[in-house]
């Protein structure tokens, strides 16, 4: 399948060689400092907050890591920096009860902590939510049945092993709690990687989503590592009781965010979905030159809709990691963007050198593509 025309609303940039989108922050390789785990949100007046941390060479990622915190009063096309934070890594944030919050770790494979603002993002508070070694990324947190929940990764392995070492949970609390407090959180059963999944091809998961189930219960949506010479991707669903379904998804073995949008009784996500150009070129996990805008109506059967960014070379251009929300009727998302620039452009498609925004109009108007796969 050819990409689509995009259906992105585009703010002008004004260097020729900026990407695609409004740049909330840039960042050129020869710092040494790339741009990883963007997240958005919208606070209750309107404004937009949007995040990203700092890993490569010259960050402090494995001792105390380092994140930024954006401001928008313009609906995304002009920001502000308000905060930069120390001690945070691999963070997304989210809005209850009229303050601001952001949650993560405070390292690669740290702490989980938790951070909340009250002044739009300029000052925070900090609490630890589990001591130990955690991995997690900006994934949602769902307000559902009166608890607050959250997918997080146990690092119980070797580290050698990367995806191998995760174990898969949620952690919850009720949304009354003060959030700061360890305390308030309740924690479902790690469940560890296991070789005989997937005929004995699994290779792990990470990055899970907490997705309220068409049955009612909360699943846990997972990102999938496994061989991909099938032209395939695959995403893990973990059921209460620890039952485990694996299902056919656009971009699977790449992070993703999952949210469930009432209004068209759909889950939506921002993937990166692979044009057939690309399957079996390459691992499928390092194709991130496409961002697609992707929808189902039970979790297990995913539609393509519209390809929204898209760039040909997949070596050095990338669009990572994209998060969004719903304002109105319109679906906004960051993205940390691998792209030309004046001073050589990024390292690689992985190693971002900026964070972008982007806006899709009527979201839930685009129909479905039939992609003849």
């Amino acid at each position: 399948m050819k990409p689509s025309a995009s259906r992105v609303q585009h703010a002008a940039t004004a260097p020729s060689a900026a990407p695609p989108g409004v740049v909330v922050a840039h960042s050129p390789k020869s710092e040494g400092l790339y741009i990883g785990s963007p997240s958005v949100c919208i606070l209750p007046n309107g404004d937009y907050i949007a995040s990203h941390d700092l890993f490569g060479p010259a960050s402090r990622e494995h001792q105390s890591a380092t994140a930024r915190i954006y401001r928008s009063a313009s609906r995304g096309l002009r920001w502000e920096l308000v905060a930069e934070l120390e001690g945070q890594f691999w963070s997304g944030l989210f809005v209850h009860g009229g303050a601001l919050y952001l949650m993560g770790t405070d390292k690669h494979y740290g702490n989980l902590v938790i951070r909340r603002s009250t002044d739009g993002g300029r000052t925070w508070e900090k609490g630890i939510v589990r001591e130990g070694r955690y991995h997690t990324g900006p994934v949602p947190v769902l307000h559902y049945n009166g608890r607050i929940w959250r997918a997080v990764e146990k690092a119980e392995g070797d580290p050698e092993l990367w995806s191998r070492m995760m174990s898969a949970q949620l952690l919850h609390a009720p949304e009354d709690a003060d959030l700061l407090q360890s305390a308030s959180w309740q924690e479902n059963e790690a469940l560890p990687y296991d070789a005989s999944l997937l005929r004995g091809q699994f290779q792990g998961w990470l990055e899970g989503n907490a997705v309220p189930a068409p049955d009612g219960d909360v699943w846990n949506l997972l990102r999938v590592h496994h061989p991909q010479d099938t032209g395939k991707e695959l995403a893990a669903i973990v059921q209460p009781g620890g039952n485990i379904v694996f299902t056919d998804f656009p971009g699977g073995g790449k992070k993703f965010s999952v949210r469930y949008d009432a209004a068209s009784a759909r889950y939506w996500t921002i993937a990166n979905y692979v044009p057939e150009t690309y399957r079996h070129s390459t691992p499928l996990d390092k194709v991130r030159n496409t961002q697609a805008l992707c929808s189902s109506a039970d979790l297990l059967h995913w539609e393509l809709h519209s390809i929204v960014l898209h760039h040909p070379d997949p070596l050095h251009h990338g669009f990572n990691y994209a998060d969004w929300q719903v304002d109105g009727d319109d679906l906004i998302f960051v993205c940390r963007t691998a792209y030309d620039d004046e001073t050589g452009g990024a390292e690689s498609f992985h190693n971002a050198n900026y964070l972008t925004f982007h806006r899709i109009p009527q979201f839930r108007n685009i129909q479905a593509l039939n992609t003849g796969s």
